[in-house]
Protein backbone atom coordinates (compact mmCIF):
# COMPACT_ATOMS: atom_id res chain seq x y z
CA UNK A 1 0.00 0.00 0.00
CA UNK A 2 2.88 2.46 0.48
CA UNK A 3 4.10 3.46 -2.53
CA UNK A 4 7.55 5.59 -2.63
CA UNK A 5 6.41 7.35 -5.37
CA UNK A 6 3.36 8.64 -3.70
CA UNK A 7 5.13 9.32 -0.11
CA UNK A 8 7.72 11.53 -2.04
CA UNK A 9 5.23 13.51 -4.40
CA UNK A 10 3.10 13.95 -0.69
CA UNK A 11 5.95 15.53 0.72
CA UNK A 12 7.01 17.43 -2.29
CA UNK A 13 2.91 19.20 -2.22
CA UNK A 14 3.37 19.91 1.49
CA UNK A 15 6.83 21.82 0.92
CA UNK A 16 4.85 23.81 -1.92
CA UNK A 17 1.65 24.60 0.07
CA UNK A 18 3.73 25.84 3.21
CA UNK A 19 6.35 28.08 0.78
CA UNK A 20 3.49 29.35 -0.57
CA UNK A 21 1.71 30.28 3.26
CA UNK A 22 4.84 31.77 4.41
CA UNK A 23 5.39 28.43 6.60
CA UNK A 24 8.19 26.37 6.18
CA UNK A 25 7.61 23.94 9.06
CA UNK A 26 11.20 24.89 10.31
CA UNK A 27 11.08 25.89 14.22
CA UNK A 28 14.01 28.22 14.08
CA UNK A 29 12.45 30.39 11.67
CA UNK A 30 9.37 30.51 13.94
CA UNK A 31 11.72 31.45 16.96
CA UNK A 32 13.43 33.70 15.23
CA UNK A 33 10.40 35.85 13.90
CA UNK A 34 8.85 35.74 17.48
CA UNK A 35 11.93 37.06 18.95
CA UNK A 36 11.91 39.69 16.34
CA UNK A 37 8.44 40.79 16.86
CA UNK A 38 9.34 40.27 20.96
CA UNK A 39 11.89 43.26 20.33
CA UNK A 40 9.82 45.13 18.31
CA UNK A 41 7.31 45.46 21.51
CA UNK A 42 10.23 46.23 23.63
CA UNK A 43 11.60 49.15 21.40
CA UNK A 44 7.98 50.52 21.34
CA UNK A 45 7.83 50.34 25.06
CA UNK A 46 10.72 52.11 25.83
CA UNK A 47 9.87 54.68 22.88
CA UNK A 48 6.62 54.81 24.86
CA UNK A 49 8.44 55.23 28.44
CA UNK A 50 10.88 58.02 27.40
CA UNK A 51 8.10 60.13 25.43
CA UNK A 52 5.04 59.80 27.86
CA UNK A 53 4.89 61.59 30.84
CA UNK A 54 3.27 58.56 34.07
CA UNK A 55 -0.15 60.10 34.16
CA UNK A 56 -0.55 60.14 29.81
CA UNK A 57 1.29 56.33 29.99
CA UNK A 58 -1.63 55.61 32.56
CA UNK A 59 -4.44 57.23 30.23
CA UNK A 60 -3.26 55.37 26.60
CA UNK A 61 -3.17 52.09 28.86
CA UNK A 62 -6.67 52.56 29.68
CA UNK A 63 -7.86 53.49 26.52
CA UNK A 64 -5.93 50.36 25.42
CA UNK A 65 -8.25 48.43 27.59
CA UNK A 66 -11.51 49.43 26.30
CA UNK A 67 -10.56 49.68 22.51
CA UNK A 68 -7.50 47.79 21.95
CA UNK A 69 -7.42 48.98 18.08
CA UNK A 70 -7.55 52.84 19.14
CA UNK A 71 -4.81 52.69 21.24
CA UNK A 72 -2.68 50.41 19.30
CA UNK A 73 -3.03 53.63 16.74
CA UNK A 74 -1.70 56.20 19.32
CA UNK A 75 0.97 53.99 20.11
CA UNK A 76 1.97 54.02 16.80
CA UNK A 77 1.40 57.65 15.94
CA UNK A 78 3.57 58.52 19.03
CA UNK A 79 6.25 56.32 18.27
CA UNK A 80 6.39 57.79 14.68
CA UNK A 81 6.12 61.44 15.83
CA UNK A 82 9.47 60.04 18.30
CA UNK A 83 11.17 58.84 15.84
CA UNK A 84 10.85 61.64 13.48
CA UNK A 85 12.12 64.28 16.55
CA UNK A 86 8.46 65.58 16.86
CA UNK A 87 8.79 65.12 20.35
CA UNK A 88 10.89 67.43 22.40
CA UNK A 89 9.51 66.89 25.50
CA UNK A 90 7.65 64.02 27.06
CA UNK A 91 3.87 64.16 26.31
CA UNK A 92 1.80 64.91 29.29
CA UNK A 93 -1.86 64.01 30.28
CA UNK A 94 -3.50 66.72 28.49
CA UNK A 95 -1.60 67.15 25.80
CA UNK A 96 -2.25 63.45 24.84
CA UNK A 97 -5.79 64.00 25.26
CA UNK A 98 -5.48 67.25 22.80
CA UNK A 99 -4.07 64.43 20.68
CA UNK A 100 -6.67 62.02 21.24
CA UNK A 101 -9.15 64.85 20.03
CA UNK A 102 -7.59 65.67 16.91
CA UNK A 103 -7.51 61.79 15.92
CA UNK A 104 -11.12 61.33 16.83
CA UNK A 105 -11.84 64.62 14.26
CA UNK A 106 -9.93 62.87 11.78
CA UNK A 107 -11.65 59.14 11.82
CA UNK A 108 -15.42 58.67 10.66
CA UNK A 109 -17.17 58.34 13.51
CA UNK A 110 -19.37 54.88 12.85
CA UNK A 111 -23.30 55.09 14.62
CA UNK A 112 -24.63 51.93 16.08
CA UNK A 113 -27.90 51.68 17.29
CA UNK A 114 -29.89 49.04 19.08
CA UNK A 115 -33.28 48.46 18.66
CA UNK A 116 -35.19 46.56 21.44
CA UNK A 117 -38.49 45.17 20.70
CA UNK A 118 -40.79 44.18 23.79
CA UNK A 119 -43.42 42.71 22.21
CA UNK A 120 -40.88 40.04 20.92
CA UNK A 121 -39.03 39.68 23.62
CA UNK A 122 -42.11 39.33 26.17
CA UNK A 123 -41.38 41.34 28.71
CA UNK A 124 -44.05 43.97 28.56
CA UNK A 125 -44.98 44.69 32.12
CA UNK A 126 -48.76 45.62 31.09
CA UNK A 127 -49.60 41.91 31.53
CA UNK A 128 -48.68 40.94 34.69
CA UNK A 129 -51.31 39.66 36.41
CA UNK A 130 -51.24 39.24 40.23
Amino acid sequence: MDDPELDKIRQQRLAQLQAQHGGTGDPNQAKQQEERMQQMEEAKHTILAQALSQDARARLNTIKLSRPEKGAMVENMICRMAQMGQVRTKISEPELIQLLESLNQQMPKSTSTVKFDRRRAALDSDDDDF
